[in-house]
């Protein structure tokens, strides 16, 4: 008497791998926008070109773009789980700082009648992350867990170094009297690169090797179902699919630039609106990464992953932009305005009363959002 075969492990292994690359399907319907963008390229780039070819093109480079940049954080979450804190978080925030830097170089690059861009950008990731995102995951947190806890040292730790840079990048400018106003001397550039990059350089160390305890809370559920269901594929099929998408956001951030500059002019937007609209298409997966840990009761993650973005935005976009500068001769002008400047001040005011006791809850939430929802005001009426 023989035995039939048994192969339901074979099958269930087939299955698994088949939904794998069907949630896949944001990888050619991006490609599908990306030759289209290039093909007709010459179509919504004219300056006779309608408003509503202008329109079709920003929201189709637009949803490319996002869609691209949300299944590369998801790779990342999948590399994040398999190496662990603090790596985990560490490879989601530099996925994320890699989008902006590349969008923003391929942007400014483009557009060299704003030479604000650079500047705008970053303020609105530092607005975006402190008072959006965080203050979004604070309110969905504390309705969800009431009261929350994370390692007080380790937020500390990234306030310390990113209120001095965000400082020295966006105020310092329009107090100096070498250069014009809202810029920087040659020796003031090469200083705040080189510093920048040293300090980033140092965190990253006490990140990863010396205080790693700082930024892995005691007693979080970090043993919940993790943010994605475990992968059957391997770490290597996990890192090559994000840098594709990585490069593909790139290549739908340069088309972007295109129906972004010309759609701010015709309408007449306020030029902040485009550093909002990039600093939106680039944050938004560490967005819901960062909302999402904080509805799983896994606020230290999600502290990681948000102030972890805005000090990589400092510390690593500065030196882009200033290399620009140096380099190209496009003067960059970072210096706020006396109401951005406010903002910003009264920001790391109040996310240092915040972040100042281990504990949150919603209430802290609902301030930081208060904040946010000003700093959009400013924006239309400034």
């Amino acid at each position: 008497m023989h035995t039939k075969p048994i192969h339901g492990g074979d099958d269930t292994r087939m299955t698994v791998r088949s939904k794998a690359w069907l949630s896949e399907w944001p990888l050619p319907v991006a490609l599908v926008i990306l030759v289209a963008g290039w093909w007709l390229k010459p179509v919504f780039a004219a300056s006779g070109s309608g408003n509503f070819a202008v329109g079709i093109a920003f929201a189709a480079f637009f949803v490319g773009a996002l869609l691209a940049a949300i299944l590369a954080t998801r790779h990342a979450e999948h590399l994040a789980e398999r190496f662990g804190e603090p790596y985990g978080t560490l490879m989601l925030t530099l996925s994320a700082i890699s989008l902006e830097i590349a969008t923003v170089v391929t942007v400014m690059l483009h557009n060299a009648d704003n030479p604000a861009f650079g500047r705008d950008t970053m303020f609105s990731v530092v607005m975006i992350v402190l008072n959006g995102i965080i203050g979004i995951a604070l309110l969905v947190g504390g309705l969800r867990h009431h009261e929350q806890t994370y390692n007080l040292r380790g937020a500390k730790a990234y306030l310390s170094l990113l209120i001095p840079l965000a400082t020295l990048a966006l105020i310092w400018p329009d107090f100096t009297v070498t250069s014009g106003v809202g810029t920087l001397s040659l020796v003031q550039k090469l200083f705040l690169l080189v510093m920048s990059l040293l300090l980033y350089a140092a965190f990253m160390v006490i990140q990863t090797r010396t205080h790693t305890s700082f930024f892995v809370a005691e007693g979080e559920a970090m043993d919940q179902a993790p943010a994605h269901p475990e992968s059957s594929h391997g770490w290597a099929f996990h890192a090559l699919l994000l840098v594709v998408y990585l490069v593909l956001v790139v290549l739908l951030a340069k088309l972007f630039a295109l129906p972004l500059e010309t759609g701010v002019a015709r309408l007449g937007m306020p030029a902040m609106l485009a550093g909002f609209a990039v600093a939106v298409l680039v944050l938004a997966p560490e967005g819901i990464a960062a909302i999402r840990a904080a509805r799983q009761n896994q606020m230290q993650r999600a502290m990681n992953i948000g102030l972890g973005t805005a000090l990589s935005t400092i510390a690593l976009t500065v030196p882009a932009i200033l290399l620009i500068d140096l380099f190209l001769g496009r003067t960059a002008v970072l210096g706020l305005s006396p109401a951005n400047m406010m903002m910003l001040v009264l920001t790391f005011g109040v996310s240092i009363l915040t972040l100042g006791s281990g504990r949150t809850n919603a209430m802290q939430g609902l301030v930081h959002l208060l904040l946010f929802l000003a700093y959009v005001v400013l924006i239309f009426s400034p």
